[in-house]
């Protein structure tokens, strides 16, 4: 599995994103794409000496969306912010999977407006899992709408 990595987004991006993505492609030997600034990057890659036998590159953008931005505006305005580059790569079949760990809403917009609505589901619906004695619960729209009806909900 190939997967693009939003870098810059989150609080302690780039380095927190970086030492998790180290950790998941030694473990699971899953191929990594970081995306975002180059620069900032590859000076946390090289904290890990042997990140350069690991399956993990670098597609570098320029911009990032910030978690004050307007979700659906920064991701129309901003089209090399590195979650809707990551999102681009999914679109284009050189990933499998995006994961962000920024704005929630600029991954849901740049979800939608680059890799469309699944038939059937009028709005998007984030999946939680959370353990329990049995094994687990998925916890439906645990942030992506303010206003979800039970339709939507059942859609998912």
């Amino acid at each position: 599995m190939k997967v693009a990595i939003d870098a810059m987004g989150g609080d302690f991006a780039p380095k927190e994103i970086v030492a998790g993505a180290v950790e998941g492609a030694r473990e699971y030997g899953c191929e990594v794409i970081l995306v975002g600034d180059e620069a900032k990057i590859l000076p946390e890659l090289k904290q890990c000496p042997d990140w350069q036998q690991l399956p993990i590159s670098i597609y570098h953008t320029c911009q990032v969306i910030e978690m004050h931005e307007h979700p659906s505006a920064a991701v129309r305005k901003k089209k090399d912010a590195s979650v809707v580059v990551a999102t681009r790569l999914v679109k284009e079949g050189k990933c499998d999977a995006v994961i962000s760990a920024g704005s929630t809403g600029a991954a849901v917009a740049a979800a939608l407006f680059g890799l469309g609505r699944i038939k059937g589901i009028e709005r998007p619906t984030i999946a939680t899992p959370i353990p329990n004695i049995s094994g687990t619960t998925v916890l439906l729209d645990s942030g992506a709408n303010i206003d979800s009806k039970p339709k939507h909900l059942v859609q998912s």
